[in-house]
């Protein structure tokens, strides 16, 4: 079957990058005719590795030194949009220039699959792609999490939709009951396909990975960590990532007076081998999709310390056997999860053990057969 995928931006950095990529490449591997297609270009190359077999098609070239679109006019001059809606995390994005040339390409489409990754462009998906294409809305945050402005849009466009897929069983239920006609199905986000080591418990450290952005949390554990150096001075924590919260970050490290406790890594490459290095994954989010690493980190038999935030760990974890859930926000109580299992190392085997039975439920192995099946169903005969 021909599936195209319909990215913001596939060269860039984030969660949704990468695991849309990560299906793309596995349809591929699978036989499909797959192909992505970056609405924005701000990067020479994909931060993630793409298959050879698929290619990738950009939209709007706005890479440094291209400052023209074919016809010598400006191609990204900032006019907002009159489709996507303010609240949409990416609105910037979404210029009357970017918008109309997303609903330029999903109008020429005539058959095979369009799989969009966001609000914005499952909009634009809902309102100008052709019914003769199958049209299936990914959504990688939580309902709840969208702001009224976006959720009214949903609940007007979303309809004419051939599918919803949501990455948690709680956000599916909260997509049906808003939109009752529309078929919603769960599938969640498949871990990259590597051979995972796992944690040998034996360093005294705790690893978090994300953007620095207030979604995350960091901001909540950093205070939480400078409680457990108290304890135990001689465990360290890690935060990999990168974004504009750095240097928030680093003020709060100092205020905290943690500095030889904690470390902003920034990106990493081989944040695999760190995770296997450590001996506890902590997630501090304030809310959530799907937390990938910290599934990925589950893969390497870490136990996890998590808030208990919509929507993610909980459709993961399974509190006291593969991990720990602790209140939304509560620092003291994230402080106290991470205590109690620095404290234990019986305790941290017995949940990595378990951690790494849950994780094989989110291999490519057991997600592709999924993807695969709902787009034949919704193929049908008809459309074959």
């Amino acid at each position: 079957m021909r599936v195209r995928y319909l990215l913001l931006h596939a060269y860039g950095m984030g969660g949704t990058i990468r695991t849309v990529v990560n299906q793309a490449n596995a349809m591929a591997r699978a036989g499909h005719e797959v192909e992505i297609v970056s609405v924005v270009r701000r990067r020479d190359a994909p931060r993630f590795p793409i298959d050879p077999r698929v290619p990738v098609t950009v939209l709007a070239d706005q890479r440094a030194g291209i400052p023209q679109d074919s016809l010598g006019r400006r191609a990204w001059r900032r006019v907002r949009g009159k489709v996507v809606p303010p609240g949409e995390f990416a609105a910037a994005y979404f210029t009357e220039r970017v918008e109309r040339a997303v609903a330029d390409y999903v109008s020429s489409l005539r058959d095979g699959v369009l799989v969009t990754t966001r609000p914005a462009l499952n909009l634009i998906s809902a309102r100008r792609t052709p019914r003769s294409v199958v049209r299936v809305a990914q959504e990688h945050i939580n309902l709840a999490t969208h702001p009224e402005t976006v959720r009214r849009q949903i609940a007007r466009h979303y309809g004419r939709l051939d599918a919803v897929a949501t990455l948690t069983g709680t956000d599916r239920a909260d997509y049906q009951a808003l939109l009752p006609d529309t078929p919603v199905v769960r599938i969640p986000n498949a871990i990259h396909p590597l051979d995972r080591a796992p944690s040998r418990q034996d360093d005294r450290l705790v690893v978090a990975a994300g953007r620095l952005v207030p979604q995350k949390g960091f901001d909540l554990l950093v205070p939480a960590f400078a409680q457990v150096v108290r304890h135990r001075p001689d465990w360290r924590l890690r935060l990999y990532g990168t974004g504009q919260g750095k240097a928030a970050l680093r003020a709060l490290v100092k205020e905290h007076r943690v500095g030889d406790n904690v470390t902003l890594m920034g990106r990493s490459d081989r944040l695999d081998r760190e995770l296997a290095q450590a001996s506890v994954y902590a997630l501090s989010s304030r809310f959530e999709g799907l937390p990938m690493v910290m599934i990925e980190a589950m893969a390497h038999a870490l136990p996890v310390v998590a808030f208990d935030c919509p929507t993610g760990p909980r459709d993961v974890l399974t509190d006291e056997v593969d991990g720990l859930l602790v209140p939304p926000g509560d620092v003291d109580a994230l402080a106290g999860g991470l205590l109690r299992l620095i404290g234990d190392r019986e305790l941290r085997l017995r949940m990595g053990a378990a951690a790494v039975r849950t994780s094989r439920d989110y291999s490519p192995e057991v997600v592709t057969p999924m993807w695969e099946r709902l787009f034949a169903e919704l193929l049908g005969p008809a459309r074959h």
